[in-house]
């Protein structure tokens, strides 16, 4: 990562966490408040080069839902909190996140960070080049389609990202993505 893509990921992300503190404390309370167990779900998931971190999210499944990608999952919605499937279609699970671009594990674009099991998308990734990025809370594959692409079509996305990334680009990137979420376009539950 660049030295200007790390101090524009910072200097936003400590923006947005100011002003984000109010909204993500009610988020917080509402999860803790309608389900069993912590606000947060620290998830295991691969970083660049391919070194494990921990990605904060609120937590929107209930306790000891299976660590998979949901799609494997036999019925998601039954494991959904009370107020899980509006967090994830509103994309107020992923505020957390901001913990993780201010820490310097993740960028506001790059490719969104697979689980530690997600082996398939792990190697195809790598065999791109994707690893050598650092992952983004939003991403070329995520304006593009987000939980609907398919692994080989998201690994696509993410190596077209490793030619073009730039400032430029990730402002595209942002601005698309504010378009998705407002629509809650591409969202599985």
């Amino acid at each position: 990562m660049t030295i200007t893509k790390r101090m524009v990921d910072l200097s936003l992300a400590l923006v947005a966490a100011v002003v984000l503190f109010i909204p993500a404390c009610l988020v917080a309370l509402a999860v803790r408040k309608q389900s069993h167990g912590p606000a947060l779900y620290w998830s295991a998931r691969i970083g660049r080069n391919n070194t494990i971190f921990y990605m904060p999210k609120f937590r929107t499944m209930h306790m000891n839902t299976p660590v998979v990608a949901t799609h494997l999952l036999q019925d998601p919605e039954s494991l959904l909190t009370p107020n899980g499937s509006f967090l994830r279609t509103s994309s107020l699970d992923e505020l957390p996140q901001l913990w993780s671009i201010i820490k310097g594990d993740m960028s506001f674009v790059g490719p969104r960070p697979a689980l530690y099991n997600q082996h398939d998308l792990i190697k195809l990734r790598s065999t791109y080049g994707v690893q050598q990025l650092v992952p983004g809370l939003t991403g070329w594959a995520q304006v593009n389609g987000r939980d609907e692409l398919a692994v080989a079509q998201k690994v696509a996305f993410d190596a077209a990202y490793v030619n073009l990334h730039s400032l430029c680009f990730d402002v595209k990137v942002l601005w698309m993505t504010l378009l998705k979420v407002v629509k809650r376009d591409g969202v599985e539950h």
